[in-house]
Formats: C-alpha cells, sequence, structure tokens
C-alpha cells in the first residue's frame, strides 16, 4: 500500500549526528515544516565501537546545538538535566563526555523531536517538475512504503567504510571485519590467539587496546595483538589551541578559496589534524604494555607503523597476511587469526540519487560541487535546493565530520533554506590569518543554484538515510 504524499518546507534524508543537529536548530523555527526519515528502528551512533571507557574527541560543548544556540532545549546539558545527572557531571569535572553517553544523548533527542522518523528507508529522490519539489519514495522493514514531497532536502547519508583491497575478498567470514562491526564480534576476537589490527587512526588505537586488555595478566591468556598502520607513526591528534582552528569557519573560508589541486594536497598532508589517536589513548597502551614487562616479561603485542598490507589469503582458520615496510622496500608475511580493519569511512553517492544523475552537476571526477551555504550544484531546471553534510572534505576541508562544526554547518543550512537568520552564526572564529596578511582571497564562485541563477551565500555561512545505517564519522568522535 502506497501513503499518500505530503509536501514539506525541508526533508533530511538521514539522522546522523548532523541531520539530528539541523532537526534540533529547526524545531520551533516558525512556519518550517521539517521531516527527516532514517531506515534504522532508532538512532544508533557507531554502535560497534561505543565501548566502555571511550570518550569523544571533541569537548561536549560540541553537540547537537550549543555552538549554535546554547540556550535550546535539545543541548547536552538540557539532557543531563532531564536525566538527573547535572550533580554527578559536575562532579565528575569531565570535558570529554563518555561515547555512550554521547549516543544516549541523540537518541534521547531523536525520541522527542517529532520531525524524526525511523523505519523509514529512503529509497529514491527525484525531482517533480510540475510539482516543483522533490519526491522522496520511503520503505519501511514491513515493505510498507509511501512517499512525500519536499520544497528542499538536505543529505545526510553519512560515510560508509573502507577496507584496503586485499581484505576485501574475506569480508563475511566473521574473521576479516571492519571495526565498524567491533563490538558485535568483540568476545569471539578475544578468544583467539592472535588477531591483528589495521589502521593508525584512533579507531584502531581503541580496538587494539581493547584487546590488549583482554590478556591475562600474566600474558598468557588473550590474543596476540598486532597493530599496522601505513602511516609513518602512532601519532598523537593535533590537539594545540591554535592548531583547533582549522576547525572554524574562518579556515572553511580559506580553503574553498583555494585551487583544487591545492586543496587535494591540504586534505592529504593534514592527516594529524583528524585521524590521528588521542595522546591519553595512545598513553593508555603504553601504560598496559609497561605492565606486563614487569619483572622481566614481554608483551603479547607489536606496534608496526610504515606497514602497508599488500595480499591476504586464507590459510587453516586464519590468513596469511603479506606486508611491505613502505620506507625500508621489504616485504614479509605473517599469519594471524582474524583481522580488524580501522580503515576508516569515506563519502559515496548513495543509489538514492539515481533518478536525479542527470541533473547533478558534478565535478571532473564525479563530486559534488558544494557552495558556501552547503548547497549541491544542480541543472538550472530543477527549481528547488538539494544540500549536504559530511560529503564536502573536498570544497570545504578537514573540518567536513568533524562534531566541533556540526551545530555551526546546520544553522548555516537552516539559514540559506529559511531565506532568513533563524539562528545566528559567527563568522569570525580564529586569532589565525589564513592567506596572505591584509589580503583575503575572494571566495570562489558559488555553484549555480536550483533554479538556474548562481549560488549567492547568504552572510550566515558560507545522516542515514538512505536510511542505510548512520556512519558519521566525525574522524575527531
Amino acid at each position: 500500500m502506497t501513503a499518500q504524499p505530503t509536501t514539506y518546507d525541508l526533508a533530511g534524508i538521514g539522522i546522523g549526528p548532523f541531520n539530528l543537529s539541523l532537526a534540533a536548530l529547526a524545531d520551533g523555527v516558525e512556519g518550517l515544516t521539517t521531516c527527516f526519515l532514517d531506515a534504522k528502528p532508532a538512532f544508533s551512533w557507531h554502535p560497534g565501537l561505543l565501548l566502555e571507557g571511550t570518550t569523544l574527541q571533541v569537548p561536549f560543548l560540541a553537540d547537537l546545538v550549543t555552538m549554535a544556540d546554547p540556550t535550546s532545549p535539545w543541548s547536552y546539558l538540557n539532557y543531563l538535566r532531564h536525566h538527573d545527572r547535572m550533580f554527578p557531571f559536575f562532579f565528575s569535572e569531565r570535558f570529554h563526555i563518555p561515547r555512550r553517553e554521547y549516543d544516549h544523548y541523540c537518541r534521547w533527542v531523536a525520541q522527542n523531536l517529532p520531525s524524526c522518523r525511523f523505519d523509514a528507508e529512503v529509497t529514491a529522490l527525484a525531482w517533480d517538475e510540475a510539482a516543483g519539489t522533490f519526491v522522496l519514495t520511503h520503505r519501511a522493514a514491513d515493505g510498507t512504503t509511501g512517499r512525500l514531497h519536499a520544497r528542499q532536502v538536505v543529505l545526510g547519508t553519512g560515510t560508509t567504510p573502507t577496507v584496503p583491497a586485499p581484505l576485501r575478498p574475506h569480508l563475511g567470514s566473521g574473521r576479516v571485519l571492519h571495526s565498524a562491526d567491533y563490538r558485535s564480534h568483540r568476545a569471539a576476537l578475544a578468544a583467539l590467539g592472535d588477531v591483528t589490527v589495521v589502521g593508525a587512526g584512533q579507531s584502531g588505537a581503541e580496538v587494539a587496546l581493547d584487546l590488549i586488555r583482554h590478556q591475562d595478566g600474566d600474558g598468557a591468556g588473550g590474543p596476540h595483538v598486532r597493530w599496522l598502520a601505513r602511516t609513518p607513526a602512532f601519532a598523537p591528534m593535533e590537539y594545540s589551541k591554535i592548531g583547533l582552528e582549522h576547525f572554524t569557519p574562518d579556515y572553511i573560508d580559506y580553503f574553498r578559496a583555494l585551487p583544487d589541486a591545492t586543496r587535494s594536497r591540504l586534505v592529504r598532508e593534514q592527516w594529524q589534524l583528524y585521524k590521528g589517536v588521542s595522546e591519553t589513548t595512545l598513553g593508555e597502551i603504553h601504560d598496559e604494555l609497561y605492565e606486563r614487562t614487569i619483572g622481566g616479561g614481554r608483551p603479547r603485542a607489536g606496534l608496526h607503523p610504515g606497514v602497508e598490507v599488500t595480499g591476504a589469503e586464507p590459510e587453516g582458520d586464519g590468513y596469511r597476511l603479506t606486508c611491505r615496510h613502505q620506507q625500508q622496500d621489504t616485504e614479509w608475511t605473517v599469519r594471524t587469526d582474524a583481522v580488524v580493519a580501522a580503515t576508516g569511512y569515506a563519502a559515496r553517492r548513495p543509489a538514492l540519487l539515481d533518478p536525479l544523475l542527470g541533473l547533478l552537476d558534478l565535478d571532473a571526477q564525479g563530486r559534488y560541487q558544494i557552495d558556501g551555504d552547503y548547497r549541491v550544484a544542480l541543472d538550472p531546471r530543477v527549481g528547488a535546493r538539494l544540500y549536504v553534510q559530511n560529503a564536502e572534505t573536498h570544497t570545504h576541508g578537514v573540518g567536513a565530520p568533524d562534531l566541533t562544526l556540526g551545530a555551526w554547518r546546520a544553522a548555516t543550512i537552516l539559514n540559506a533554506v529559511t531565506g532568513r537568520i533563524a539562528v545566528p552564526v559567527p563568522r569570525t572564529a580564529a586569532w589565525t590569518t589564513f592567506g596572505a596578511p591584509g589580503a583575503e582571497a575572494a571566495a570562489p564562485a558559488p555553484a549555480p543554484a536550483a533554479g538556474g541563477t548562481a549560488g549567492t551565500d547568504t552572510g550566515t555561512g558560507p545522516d542515514t538515510g538512505t536510511g542505510q545505517p548512520s556512519a558519521t564519522a566525525g574522524t575527531r568522535r
């Protein structure tokens, strides 16, 4: 049975933290009708990595709303108040909150916002020229389908796990998995004799640390843990006060004005801004290994930076990995019982956009062209607007997946959607002058807006819903 379509001013596809932020800031905006859809039965955020003792890599002020509207009823502090946790939180003196509590906070917001609809997988987004709206076709788990119309749409379909090519054929075996699925395989992995973790970021560090902690105190039980990474070092994330100014509107404006080739090079070079490991986590790994050397013991773990996995073949119940040390240009093989690929996430164009492919104005590499208001360039025949969250690293820089800028970006989109300052946002937030002093670089021409006119920044500021599971990888989570 197909439900009758309904028209909204704004529809969101995906309910990860970024679209949830937009839903929270839009709540109560006078005259604005909104609907946000997600395939999952309820909100969940990186469930495979919600391990005890893990914390966000950003302060609690980077919640869904506070950096744009600290008076919002959907703030983390108001969540604490509603759950009678204000005094315990105060006494804990936490600036970086437990990751499990951040997930619970987001679920509280999603459950209480009437605009959020779960069990609604968006299967197609099309343009209805006669109605002048987008059409979203959605499907529930029981097969029931429906349609709704929206004058403007925001894609928050998140990112998807990436796995090195040699390991991909072995996914699904239960012995080769992405870190996104670690928690559900945790007990089985801890019972093996040898586990290899691939990837030098925060997820890799947390998985390695968790597996080491499963070893018995005398070092006899639990798996031998091998941690491999292509990066030349297991390096801490850049967390200096000035360094963090790369996660400001100022840097976004600077980055957007650079040539595309320069932007691509910078994203690769700035890996420590968003792919490094918390200094605390690195310290905890060192402490665990130190404990295991007391009395002359040797830790059942190996840390190997500068190493790439170039091959993987089944051997017995496990795998034989071919590894290459990049600096020494040497190869060797190692047998392991299981592999956890903590190798990150990537933004991909979801299949639900297939009906719009002929109307998307993509760049030479097939990527979205995105203006300062996070609007995607479309064919001039489309009279509505399409926005995107966490798919703009190539145009806006390393802050795209970062929770710090989530509320600011959502407010920027909301102001563009409403055509007014619904939520004031700052334009200047950094002490650093990123460009040449005294000569501000002009921002690039905005991408063509719906209707064929050049998109113009409003001055207010420059998820999952394919309905697939959200994978909003704030790399600094």
